[in-house]
């Protein structure tokens, strides 16, 4: 297709962060691609943007997602931020492989980052090469786009671009360019950085920043910089509920990758739970389950800790009592994440009215899950046909269904005192409960298609059934079903 026929992609960029908060980052150029070639463009996110799908299509277009050339109205560079990288501080890291060329508003009226991720070496990239792999980016690509038709906060990607490199890991892979959009990349790492220099003012500047960005009905308010900590802690406590109800585990909970708006960032080692068990772990590099399944709500809260340390000589002029108000604030974190979790999961097995015993009926139904051995994702979809008398899809899903047959019975006592029909509480649980998930064998599948044949169909095909994951659809079985369990347990990889 002749590429004069579109017009050059045009950013309407409003660069606040650039801005707004020098001496927060770092300017810096992305590393030129020999060939650069556009694999993925996420036509909808482009719409959303307010930027048109058919100008990236082009020469033009596909150098400016490689970072060859910088669009007019961006400021690339790098943000710096710290972390606690499974477990242990990182005084500096930062975009090490990313630059942000800017912010535009969306359609919605909402400020967005664009992100160029695996453009090159940056000064934070220590010893690494600032590159990245089509795999891992086409993952990122790929869950975010079925976390967003799920309905949780995500970072997405409007692209990838093979930039025709070799990138050099475990083996030599084809390298990629990923364009990430984001409410911000602002972190609990980017207040650690500057907490750990001391430097008060520009915490504060940070906190000011961001509470105009995220939260702007706090501005003014005399506890400004503690209402905004409890904003944060219930924008972590409700995504993470929502992690732990699609079976999602992210992998690598480091407080660099904890945003402040409340998003997913970071889909390197992560993956779904097929057959539920809490001390599931995926990640290659996560050799103690720190960041397993069970693991992710404590681990959240942990998080969070981090964060209320950066800002104790913000939120009072006395040390004392500004350790204190923000320790009370954090002891919330387990009732309010317990509320987001059982609000949901009572959504999720039909029933709309609360009861006391509510959470130890569900507590009960994951503890037959576990002793069964039964896919998360199936229990909870196929429970839905039990709603309207029908056990045997439910019943199939467990070896010996003996003890799930006694949970039925009293889930339907615990039903019928809601005055809703049977055909009503199944169309609600489908609802909510999803079909349709990113399942590890599948993605594994779409991913060494595009890696070793350049082939994007097995992609294309699992991206229309996870994008629409509450659809039953006549030709999408395979997404719906786990994958045999090999002799060697599945694990991910974070691609750096």
């Amino acid at each position: 297709m002749d590429s004069a026929t579109f017009a050059a992609p045009h950013f309407e960029f409003d660069n606040s962060f650039a801005r707004e908060l020098n001496g927060f980052f770092v300017p810096v150029t992305a590393a030129k691609a020999t060939s650069p070639r556009l694999l993925l463009l996420n036509r909808a996110l482009a719409d959303e943007l307010g930027l048109s799908a058919a100008a990236f299509v082009s020469e033009l277009g596909t150098s400016i997602l490689a970072g060859n050339v910088v669009p007019e109205g961006a400021t690339p560079l790098a943000q710096a931020y710290a972390g606690h990288q499974f477990g242990s501080f990182s005084p500096q890291l930062g975009d090490g492989r990313a630059l942000l060329l800017g912010e535009v508003i969306d359609r919605n009226g909402r400020r967005r980052d664009i992100q160029l991720k695996g453009s090159g070496r940056t000064p934070f990239s220590r010893n690494g090469d600032g590159k990245a792999a089509v795999g891992p980016m086409v993952r990122e690509y790929l869950i975010g786009e079925a976390m967003h038709a799920l309905g949780i906060p995500t970072t997405r990607a409007l692209s990838v671009v093979s930039t025709g490199e070799v990138v050099h890991r475990e083996t030599s892979l084809p390298g990629a360019v990923l364009t990430r959009v984001a409410a911000s990349h602002l972190r609990v790492g980017t207040f650690e950085f500057f907490a750990a220099q001391g430097d008060v003012d520009k915490v504060r500047r940070l906190a000011d920043y961001a509470i105009a960005r995220h939260y702007p009905y706090l501005q003014g308010a005399s506890d400004c910089y503690l209402s905004f900590f409890r904003a944060v802690l219930d924008a972590q406590a409700s995504l993470v509920a929502r992690w732990m109800n699609v079976a999602f585990i992210h992998g690598v909970m480091n407080t660099d990758n904890v945003t402040i708006s409340g998003e997913t960032i970071d889909y390197g080692p992560c993956a779904f739970m097929d057959a539920y068990s809490p001390d599931t772990a995926f990640s290659s590099i996560d050799l103690h389950g720190r960041y397993a399944y069970a693991n992710q709500p404590p681990i959240a809260h942990w998080n969070l800790a981090r964060l209320a340390e950066t800002l104790v000589l913000i939120v009072d002029e006395d040390a004392e009592r500004a350790v204190s108000l923000l320790t009370e604030a954090l002891q919330t974190f387990p009732s309010i994440y317990q509320n987001y979790w059982l609000a949901e999961m009572r959504q999720k097995v039909g029933l709309t009215i609360e009861d006391d015993g509510d959470h130890a009926l569900i507590k009960d139904l994951f503890a037959v899950m576990k002793a069964g051995g039964a896919d998360f994702t199936l229990v909870f979809r196929r429970l839905s046909h039990a709603a309207v008398g029908d056990d045997a899809p439910i019943r199939r899903l467990f070896p010996e269904p003996a003890a799930l047959d006694i949970w039925l019975d009293r889930w339907r006592l615990r039903a019928s005192q809601e005055p809703v029909t049977t055909d009503q509480r199944r169309l609600a649980m489908d609802q909510i409960n999803p079909i349709y998930i990113p399942r590890n064998h599948k993605v594994e599948e779409a991913l060494a298609a595009i890696v070793d044949r350049e082939d994007i169909s097995v992609l294309s095909k699992m991206l229309k059934a996870v994008t629409n994951p509450f659809e039953e659809m006549d030709d999408m079985g395979e997404f719906s079903e786990p994958g045999e369990v090999g002799p060697v347990p599945y694990q991910t990889f974070c691609g750096t």
